[in-house]
């Protein structure tokens, strides 16, 4: 009982710190993130779920005190990295996954057999994982909301909904980073962007343009009332307490 409440006071914690409910300290960024989301809310809550549970699992199971794992779910699809001492200490794990939430839909076996990785390179992963977020960040192509990332023995594997040029930039993108050595994509493909999507971006250029205007019209009415100004105080008149 008690370990269910924890759980489930996890992963609500989760979803209140991942944006997904909105708050009145982070509307704003709440609403981003969602509306970027090319997942529903639903499926945004179902990863999170699965993730924790796993993550509960794999700390509390016996059988993985000599196994070393990550997960990472994205659309229900789970994917498992990390070393196993033994053909079947890995075939336990992919089999009991689906065990542990049976919203799994999949599971993607990247389980290496052998000796558990040390902390140091468990450090460099977490590194390379930051810098390939970082670089995500830096390019039109995808919305970074659109790729989830993770990063196992310098190798770096890629989910998300996105279509083939939104991947490959995301797959060239995370090759920049210092140290990969390789990059794993397991997009689900899209053959285009949703159409709802490119309507909202569509909007935004069309709201920036309008503010853009207003922007330059302001700056020419400044203008003009500056130069008046300049002119009174030419003609020797006093500008104080102009209007205009």
């Amino acid at each position: 009982m008690k370990k269910t409440l924890l759980l489930s006071i996890l992963i609500l914690n989760s979803i209140l710190l991942s944006g997904c409910i909105v708050s009145t300290a982070s509307t704003v960024s709440t609403v981003v993130s969602v509306t970027n989301e090319r997942r529903t809310t639903g499926e945004i809550i179902d990863d999170k779920t699965i993730g924790l549970r796993l993550f509960a699992w794999s700390t509390e199971d016996q059988k993985l005190d000599d196994a070393h794992v990550n997960f990472m779910s994205f659309d229900r699809i789970v994917l498992v990295t990390g070393e196993a001492p033994s053909s079947d200490s890995r075939n336990y794990i992919v089999k009991q996954i689906p065990m542990a939430d049976p919203k799994v839909k999949q599971v993607i076996n990247e389980i290496v057999i052998g000796p558990n990785s040390g902390y140091l390179s468990r450090i460099k992963d977490a590194a390379i994982t930051t810098q390939v977020e970082a670089l995500f960040l830096n390019q039109e192509v995808f919305h970074p909301t659109h790729v989830k990332t993770m990063t196992e023995n310098q190798v770096v594997y890629l989910m998300g909904k996105v279509t083939k040029r939104e991947a490959d930039r995301a797959a060239k993108s995370a090759a920049k980073a210092k140290g990969v050595k390789k990059v794993v994509k397991l997009f689900d493909y899209l053959k285009t962007r949703p159409a709802a999507e490119i309507k909202r971006d569509r909007q935004r250029e069309i709201d920036a343009q309008k503010l853009a205007e207003l922007q330059k019209q302001q700056a020419e009415l400044d203008a003009k009332k500056a130069e008046l100004k300049r002119q009174l105080r030419a003609l020797g008149g006093n500008t104080e307490g102009t209007s205009f």
